[in-house]
């Protein structure tokens, strides 16, 4: 959500404040642009997986029609729930930069207990290790959105998808806003060009298999989410904030980042995190 259209401070996504009632809206005004430019190309199905904060987000009751919606938290591949479904391609709607680095609110998993992740020595931002979650299953990222440095970051990790730049990142909380008039407009011609083809939708081509083993690395802003982290088997301490693990597919490494982001949230006191 906190790419999505608008968005620059932490209210505009925290559930339950009254700007968060009101940026549903424009999450959910990004979710039917994408929506409508993928059945504008041919595409036979559309599923909205939610991915922010408690995974209830999107207004169900303005939603497309034409769309069916994953909502809730419990899933087994969270945020990528249903890659492992079949799906000819996938599309990543208000996503953000990575922790440790300029964007708006920009963050990996956590809004500020983590500063850095890395997989296999590279900076992983979300985008990045969903797409490599992605790209196991054999499925392609045909389009991002987000700020301009999240479509920058992007780049690096969905080269071919299209890439829409909603709002100009100043600094990480504040941004230059596209209207949502436009934004609509430009998201929903990337999600129709992502798949047209002259005769109907094109099938995009299947990514390689990353090859494992995916060795994560985490730094965090305190020393208190090491020992909690730790209780994890396979998860080591490596510094006085960091630790790591070592896993041999992006689908199980996956599900280890997120108990260790439980985790390293829990250990956090109410007011100091």
């Amino acid at each position: 959500m906190e790419g999505a259209t608008g968005v620059t401070c932490p209210e505009d996504v925290t559930p339950g404040t009254a700007r968060w009632e009101y940026f549903r809206t424009l999450l959910t005004g990004d979710v039917n642009a994408a929506v409508a430019g993928f059945f504008a190309a041919g595409a036979a199905e559309v599923t909205v997986t939610e991915a922010h904060s408690t995974m209830r987000n999107l207004l169900l009751g303005a939603l497309d029609p034409r769309a069916v919606a994953v909502v809730g938290r419990h899933k087994p591949l969270g945020m990528m729930q249903g890659i492992d479904a079949g799906v000819d391609a996938v599309a990543f709607v208000g996503y953000h930069a990575g922790a440790g680095h300029q964007g708006v609110l920009s963050h990996t998993y956590l809004g500020s207990t983590i500063v850095e992740v890395l997989i296999n020595g590279a900076q992983a931002t979300e985008g990045r290790m969903n797409a490599l979650l992605a790209a196991e299953f054999g499925v392609p990222v045909v389009l991002v959105t987000g700020d301009d440095l999240t479509c920058e970051d992007a780049v690096g990790w969905a080269l071919a998808a299209e890439r829409v730049a909603v709002k100009r990142c100043v600094d990480r909380y504040t941004a230059a806003c596209l209207a949502p008039a436009r934004t609509a407009e430009l998201i929903a011609d990337a999600a129709s060009a992502s798949i047209a083809g002259p005769e109907g939708p094109v099938r995009p081509g299947r990514p390689a298999a990353p090859q494992g083993p995916f060795c994560y690395e985490l730094e965090f802003g305190a020393t208190n989410p090491v020992i909690a982290c730790t209780a994890i088997p396979g998860v080591q301490q490596t510094g006085v904030r960091r630790v790591s693990f070592t896993l041999p597919t992006m689908a199980t490494a996956i599900r280890c980042f997120r108990a260790v982001t439980v985790l390293a949230a829990a250990s956090v006191e109410p007011g100091y995190g």
